[in-house]
């Protein structure tokens, strides 16, 4: 069995319906063209409003929806725990989400800033307090730890087009999530870890996309002071997680990694 049989098998018809469609498209090949039919990953553009006023519309992969929707407000400020919110009714035929805070004098903010995530998003948190932690975790742990979030990297194995984040210890994965944001993955993390109870703190974060300054700052609010990068890291990642504590490593793949700030959590003499 293939890999994308093996992944499809994974999840019943309606859940694959929900998350990729089956696409027709010509392949060029050295034997030239041939019709064929490919899965590619469902978008939608999912509106949250918050106690009647709209807050921001997201570009997502619909799954995971409510998590997704509590882990954005929590990472944003918008709320401190699951508790803060009294109702919240999803409607996917209407692509929103109307959202009652039990505060209900709260008025979302207007001033936000576009992410540099895949479909595009806002932001309205940009700050964060420095981690205090004492995790450690060797080299092999972590690079043990990318082979097992490559393996659960059910929806991509499908259809490609998508990321995948997950919350880990130094020896399991404990939560994981895809969408086509890389954002989004850090905010269904968040969520469901809300809504199950699940700590956050000294935990590991692990991504499959590019860390930027904003998914710094949501794992900063998760109280996460590893995270990991299959790619790449920008500038002002780097910058961030040197002032917050945070140990950043990119490039985390075969037997290879490369760490950029606090690498003394790693076992890396500290020059």
């Amino acid at each position: 069995m293939t890999k994308k049989a093996d992944a499809r098998k994974a999840l019943d018809s309606a859940e694959l319906r929900s998350v990729a469609a089956d696409t027709a498209c010509d392949r060029f090949s050295r034997d030239g063209w041939t019709a064929t039919s490919v899965y590619v990953p469902n978008e939608m553009k999912l509106t949250i409003y918050v106690n009647g006023r709209e807050l921001v519309t997201i570009s997502c992969t619909p799954i995971k929806l409510p998590y997704l929707v509590f882990g954005f407000l929590y990472s944003e400020g918008i709320i401190s725990g699951a508790a803060d919110v009294t109702t919240i009714r999803l409607c996917e035929d209407e692509s929103l989400a109307d959202v009652r805070l039990a505060d209900s004098d709260y008025e979302p903010p207007t001033q936000r800033t576009i992410t540099s995530g895949c479909g595009g998003g806002a932001s309205f948190e940009s700050r964060a307090r420095k981690i205090e932690s004492d995790l450690t975790a060797a080299p092999t742990q972590i690079l043990s730890l990318m082979k097992r979030l490559r393996k659960r990297m059910v929806l991509y194995r499908i259809s490609g087009g998508v990321h995948t984040s997950a919350l880990a210890d130094t020896e399991k994965l404990i939560v994981v999530a895809e969408d086509i944001g890389r954002h989004n993955t850090l905010d269904k993390i968040q969520g469901e870890c809300l809504l199950r109870e699940i700590p956050t703190r000294d935990r590991l974060l692990l991504s499959t996309g590019r860390v930027s300054s904003e998914m710094l700052l949501k794992a900063a609010r998760m109280e996460v002071p590893i995270v990991v990068s299959r790619h790449s890291l920008t500038e002002s990642a780097v910058s961030l997680a040197r002032d917050l504590g945070i140990t950043l490593v990119g490039y985390a793949r075969g037997g290879r990694l490369s760490a950029y700030s606090h690498s003394e959590r790693l076992g890396c003499p500290v020059s």
